[in-house]
């Protein structure tokens, strides 16, 4: 869809009093499942669909003209977690995949909206979709407006006079976005997002009107300019994530937007570990991520020899560990799973390997434990800089898979490919394994803190 149809289709707006964010708790619900007969298949699907996410995060697209965003989208996990946001005036109610792996904010928009490769179980047939012609505070955003270059590091304006912003009626370049498995491309926007007893006026936002493989639009929780943390100014946020549930989505957890200031060490019995600095050189995309400092991986109490190369974050975004709430099963270079899933294989020597649900799955080790009343595992924990210790619950990274009987390493890794992914971050910590903790993004304090919690 051209342009035009939003200059024609789109009025002048009446301008709303905004008022700062200071603290706002929101629902936070699964993405719905994609359900099976076989439950062994959600799992191949969740394990490719983590793959696919993966390499995305290591290897984001470039620009490749004008037209083309710099900033990155990903697909939507089966896993995933989406909340609901109100824009518009009067309010239109949007489920969106809350997303700490990208900055846009988008939608699915206008009634013409069409998504391609869309149709998922449990899913409604319909997609609701942004109606910015009913919104008295929808505009759309010129290519002289500094938001612009948000989406577009070097917006094409020739249309517009150099030194005049008055004079200038050009609208944004559209973006179109390329990842993983899909795409999404539409026109941005500035729109009131509204809260319980606020209004924030002036949001910039995605409104897509073509998508593929995307059945939701996202709510990008990155460090980019365009995220909503930044355009909120929060100095927190946090959130606890519902167990997965692979069939049931009735069930949330919460997502807490704090503009107030972040918690004092210690406090609530949270322990933290430095947030690390942006790369500086390199794919801008990556200096959207949350990197944290992971210093060692140990199993069964016994520290996992991982060359440190991998561990430790580059200057140009390569290596290193980043949190990611939009990816589901963790992933880890080859160099960094294979000494991990050795070890899990040399100490769980008492369970026959069940290397036909490897094969279905992708996931591995899995063990044949059909025979046992009760699951001995040794523990897997995370252990990163400054004494933050995450010890993770057996559920976390271990999971029945199928009616067989069989549990599975909840892990991913580049093998199950064919091909390497080479650059970026060596680890994505996944949504399933922050399972049932309480995770804080203390922006104010460059920080990320977490207690083990049930959600």
């Amino acid at each position: 869809m051209s342009s035009s149809f939003f200059l024609v289709s789109l009025l002048l707006f009446l301008p709303l009093i905004s008022s700062e964010i200071t603290k706002i708790s929101l629902s936070l619900h699964q993405f719905p499942q994609n359900s099976s007969p076989d439950p062994s298949q959600t799992f191949t699907r969740l394990a490719a669909s983590s793959l696919i996410r993966a390499k995305h995060l290591k290897k984001p697209p470039h620009s490749q003209n004008a037209l083309l965003s710099n900033t990155p989208l990903f697909p939507h996990s089966y896993g995933g977690y989406s909340i609901s946001l109100n824009f518009g005036t009067p309010p239109q109610k949007i489920s969106l995949l809350m997303d700490t792996g990208s900055d846009l904010v988008w939608l699915p928009c206008t009634n013409t909206y069409v998504c391609k490769n869309c149709s998922f179980a449990n899913l409604p047939s319909k997609i609701a979709v942004f109606l910015p012609k009913s919104s008295s505070s929808s505009k759309l955003i010129g290519c002289k407006n500094p938001k612009c270059s948000w989406i577009h590091s070097q917006p094409n304006c020739g249309k517009c006079p150099p030194t005049s912003l008055a004079n200038c009626s050009q609208v944004c370049p559209p973006y179109f976005v390329l990842y993983g498995s899909g795409s999404t491309a539409g026109l941005l926007l500035s729109e009131t997002l509204n809260f319980p007893e606020k209004k924030v006026t002036d949001f910039a936002v995605g409104c897509s009107i073509f998508s593929t493989g995307q059945p939701a639009g996202v709510a990008g929780f990155g460090r980019g300019n365009s995220s909503l943390p930044t355009q909120l100014g929060l100095k927190r946020f946090s959130y606890c994530l519902v167990s997965h549930r692979l069939d049931d989505t009735g069930k949330s957890s919460s997502l807490v937007l704090d503009s107030t200031g972040g918690s004092d060490s210690g406090k609530d019995g949270l322990s933290y570990t430095p947030i690390l600095k942006n790369p500086t050189v390199g794919s801008s995309a990556f200096a959207v991520y949350y990197y944290v400092g992971l210093r060692k991986v140990t199993v069964g109490g016994k520290s996992v020899e991982i060359p440190y190369r991998y561990l430790s974050q580059g200057s140009d975004g390569n290596g290193g560990t980043i949190v990611d709430s939009g990816t589901t099963f963790t992933f880890m270079e080859g160099h960094v799973f294979e000494p991990v899933a050795r070890e899990f294989e040399r100490l769980v020597g008492y369970y026959k390997r069940a290397a036909d649900m490897e094969y279905r799955t992708g996931l591995r080790p899995c063990f044949d434990v059909s025979a046992e009343k009760s699951l001995k595992l040794p523990q897997l924990a995370f252990h990163f800089k400054g004494g933050a210790d995450m010890a993770l619950p057996l559920a976390n990274y271990f999971s029945y898979v199928g009616n067989s009987g069989t549990v599975c390493l909840t892990i991913v890794t580049d093998g199950f490919t064919g091909d390497g992914f080479s650059g970026g971050p060596s680890i994505i910590l996944g949504n399933f394994q922050q399972q049932n903790f309480f995770l804080e993004y203390d922006l104010a304090k460059e920080r990320f803190g977490f207690r083990p919690q049930k959600c």
